[in-house]
């Protein structure tokens, strides 16, 4: 499998060399064509995955509220959209979800809200099943716009499972240590959440938190090549069958 950012170089595009007075190349308009592809299946999976749990779990709030669904309508949050566009993270409307309907409050929460990050793991890992059939299949070479796609798919999926991963308020891994935290505890540093949630924007897109967020992707992405390298195992086998 070649690096990833092999693929990027695989991008050309004939025709005018910039567009809006030379800010823009047709390359880079690609990119952000592609990437606007990706906010627009990454958020309403991520969104509609918490509301679709915390419907089998019993609370119908979310449902009522026409959140299972896959209408980037019903979920887009413009700022949020916008910043996962060009940061790469970003959020979409919150999914209301009543933990009063759930048999068991604290893991109908925790399971509701690890629904999002995990729905963005499985996106990304089918992106890269994909990803690594077109390198079998010669993509990069005719389809190197498709082969972009996919990296986008998987490394913005990935960022946006990270981001939500932090353990804390409103981020959904919060809900998740609400399980090994003291109920008193949480809900005191529940207090903050809107504090916290802009410190975690601030630090974002200042790239002070570039660093710790890149090794969490590194790692997941490190996780996904060991889980589809079956697809290798596969391409070897025909192409040394062509090759008899």
């Amino acid at each position: 499998m070649p690096p990833v950012y092999a693929i990027i170089g695989t991008v050309y595009l004939n025709g005018a060399v910039f567009v809006l007075n030379g800010l823009l190349s047709p390359a880079r308009v690609l990119q952000y064509i592609l990437r606007a592809m990706v906010v627009l299946i990454a958020l309403p999976f991520h969104e509609s995955a918490h509301a679709l749990v915390s419907h089998w779990l019993g609370d119908d709030t979310a449902k009522r509220q026409g959140r299972i669904s896959l209408n980037p309508l019903h979920h887009l949050d413009p700022v949020g959209a916008v910043c996962m566009l060009v940061g790469g993270v970003g959020w979409a409307k919150p999914v209301g979800i009543n933990a009063a309907n759930f048999r068991n409050p604290k893991v109908g929460m925790a399971v509701s809200a690890a629904a999002g990050p995990v729905s963005n793991l499985l996106l990304a890992w089918l992106s890269m099943i994909l990803y690594r059939v077109g390198y079998w299949m010669g993509w990069q070479q005719d389809l190197s716009a498709v082969m972009l796609f996919l990296y986008y798919m998987i490394v913005m999926n990935l960022s946006l499972a990270a981001f939500n991963l932090m353990p804390l308020p409103p981020f959904d891994g919060s809900r998740v240590v609400l399980l090994f935290l003291p109920q008193r505890l949480y809900f005191r540093v529940m207090q903050y959440e809107r504090y916290i949630m802009l410190a975690m924007l601030f630090l974002t897109f200042t790239g002070l938190l570039d660093r710790p967020l890149a090794a969490v992707v590194n790692f997941l992405w490190g996780g996904l090549v060991d889980a589809t390298n079956f697809v290798d195992t596969i391409g070897g086998y025909f192409a040394r069958g062509i090759n008899v």
